[in-house]
């Protein structure tokens, strides 16, 4: 019993080391997804994997995405994330909402909002004069044009 608990702790300390390593690395670049289409959710997230494997620039992307605002928040990792795509109109909370919520945990995030209709920018920056909106996306969007947008956005 003792052995297997110095084991698990052991492999937790690795864990966090790898971690931290990662996170240091400026060619790792993580992305919190989230949007309550389970279909946009998986596509967008395979998005990335294959730019990953496709490979052609220094960057990589680790991605975590939820389908559920309440479970991406309960889970949330403050500091943690380089960038959130977060759709605007989900049913148990919307984007903007999310953001705010976000906000209380994390000091620096950075935003991208997705939505697949039209957005009065600047009523919602009215709205939610807290939060930095400049990051919009209009779905859908083609693979390339994700990647392009999300790296302009990181850089």
């Amino acid at each position: 019993m003792k052995d297997n608990a110095l084991q698990w702790h052991n492999n937790q300390e690795e864990q966090e080391l790898v971690e931290r390593k990662e996170k240091l690395s400026p060619f790792v670049k993580r992305i919190l997804i989230v949007d309550d289409d389970p279909d946009t959710t998986f596509t967008f997230k395979k998005v990335f994997e294959e730019a990953n494997r496709i490979g052609g620039n220094k960057t990589s992307f680790q991605v975590d995405a939820y389908i559920d605002p309440l479970v991406a928040l309960s889970e949330f990792k403050p500091d943690y994330y380089d960038l959130m795509l977060v759709d605007i109109n989900m049913s148990e909370m919307n984007g903007f909402d999310f953001s705010m919520k976000i906000l209380e945990l994390d000091v620096n995030p950075r935003f991208c909002f997705m939505s697949s209709g039209l957005i009065n920018q600047e009523a919602l920056r009215e709205q939610y004069p807290s939060l930095s909106i400049g990051c919009f996306i209009m779905k859908p969007i083609t693979m390339e044009n994700l990647i392009r947008r999300v790296r302009s956005e990181l850089e």
